[in-house]
């Protein structure tokens, strides 16, 4: 038996067909897919799915340029656009911004449209939101070259047994993990900022930069241009007490700018060279304590001798004389006796202020022990040598009449011995001037003789 459809009821199948196909296909874009599109040869979207997209209307959307949504990447360059395919394709991955203005990263599925003379008339293409995946990659990526770039630290840094050597090894590390010319690490030194380590040329001219922001760097880190275009990178250095110094990166003249990413390698460089700082300073701070007089602050006898040797060699090379004196307190155990050990430490501390006063800055004063000190002048002859101890023994009873009873006399001895002969060794040019001193001493004190 044959059924004839009346043509009605054929054009009511097929649009029941027709409807049936499209809800279909709309529940596998649904289902597949974030965003939907279509564009015409001006590559202006003429379809768009859902509605709203990407948190746009579709009708402010439809008629727009497909290129309107796409966003600078964190690198700054230009992003891909996914809109204009030569070919099919899929994967392709691009950063779009949301009405809200928020930026999401999308993963395209795309063809090109051709009309009937070959010529590509638009394009369509499905998307799914890959944001979350994207930034856990990211994420992954960095913390990778974070942790590539501490173990180059460590590897040139553990061979290593002073803080201030590990600190060079450490900044040195740093310069082909992040493609930089120079880096240095600025700390609190003498109670200004100053160079603790320094790779590379080119610190010169960004230091002033680096320091008019050390204010703003407890938190966070800083980027500026350079002089000539030099890009500059500063981060904080942590140490466990709270002090910061810190980490300064740099790159050639004109060179590329700090990414976000570099940014954020460098302040967990700053952080872990924070920690070798800290040791640098606690290892400072042994070291003076090492070569310090406790009582007085001045050099104590080891450290003298030290650099007395040193100053010698270059002098014996100069071919130019120096002066050593011998100083000693005059009637300090009459102090102590009468007055306690607490008075005599004044009178001790105050003789120290004494003797630094009357120096410069290039020239030694030690205390040896108990009430004798030592005074190197550098390049300094005879005349020279018996005027400042002429102006101690003279300076000596006013300064220190506080420190001492009314009837007893707080006085200098001083011994010369001024060094000539450029073959005289240490040993023998104090113990010139040690009889000099002595023989002050053995005709009434207070006073000065030069050794012959």
């Amino acid at each position: 038996m044959t059924v004839q459809l009346l043509p009605s009821s054929v054009d009511s199948a097929l649009r029941a067909a027709l409807l049936d196909s499209r809800q279909r296909w709309r529940d596998f874009i649904d289902m597949a897919a974030d965003f939907a599109w279509e564009t015409d040869g001006e590559g202006r979207l003429t379809f768009v799915h859902p509605d709203p997209a990407l948190g746009w209307p579709a009708a402010d959307l439809l008629g727009r340029p497909a290129e309107d949504l796409l966003a600078e990447v964190a690198t700054g360059r230009p992003a891909f656009s996914p809109f204009r395919p030569n070919a099919q394709g899929r994967g392709v991955r691009a950063w779009l911004r949301r009405a809200d203005g928020e930026l999401h990263c999308l993963s395209f599925a795309a063809v090109p449209l051709f009309d009937a003379a070959g010529r590509v008339s638009g394009a369509r293409g499905v998307a799914r939101d890959v944001t979350e995946e994207e930034r856990r990659s990211a994420s992954l990526a960095a913390g990778l070259r974070r942790q590539a770039m501490i173990d180059a630290i460590l590897h040139e840094a553990r061979t290593e047994i002073l803080a201030r050597d590990m600190l060079r090894a450490a900044v040195r590390a740093l310069l082909p993990s992040l493609g930089a010319t120079g880096a240095a690490v600025v700390a609190e030194r003498g109670g200004a900022l100053a160079v603790v380590v320094q790779d590379g040329e080119g610190l010169d001219g960004l230091m002033a930069h680096a320091l008019r922001a050390a204010s703003n760097l407890r938190s966070r880190a800083w980027t500026e241009t350079g002089p000539e275009g030099r890009p500059l990178l500063a981060v904080p250095a942590r140490q466990p007490g709270g002090e910061c110094g810190l980490l300064l990166v740099w790159r050639a003249l004109a060179g590329r700018a700090w990414d976000e990413e570099e940014r954020q390698l460098v302040t967990a460089a700053g952080d872990f060279i924070g920690l070798i700082l800290a040791q640098d300073t606690m290892q400072a701070e042994m070291l003076r304590q090492a070569r310090t007089d406790p009582l007085t602050g001045l050099l104590n006898r080891r450290a003298f001798l030290e650099e007395l040797e040193r100053r010698l060699d270059r002098l014996t090379r100069e071919r130019r004389p120096g002066a050593l004196l011998f100083v000693d307190l005059d009637n300090l155990k009459q102090v102590n006796d009468r007055m306690g050990h607490d008075a005599g430490d004044t009178a001790i501390r105050s003789a120290a202020e004494l003797l630094r006063a009357a120096v410069r800055p290039t020239d030694l004063v030690a205390r040896l022990g108990g009430d004798e000190f030592a005074i190197w002048l550098d390049g300094a002859d005879t005349a020279v040598a018996v005027a400042r101890a002429e102006r101690l023994v003279a300076d000596a009873p006013l300064a220190l009449a506080h420190a001492a009873p009314p009837d007893v006399t707080l006085s200098l001895s001083v011994g010369i011995a001024v060094r000539i002969a450029n073959d005289e060794s240490v040993g023998h040019l104090m113990m010139r001037a040690d009889t000099a001193m002595y023989a002050v001493k053995r005709d009434g004190k207070a006073g000065w003789s030069v050794a012959p």
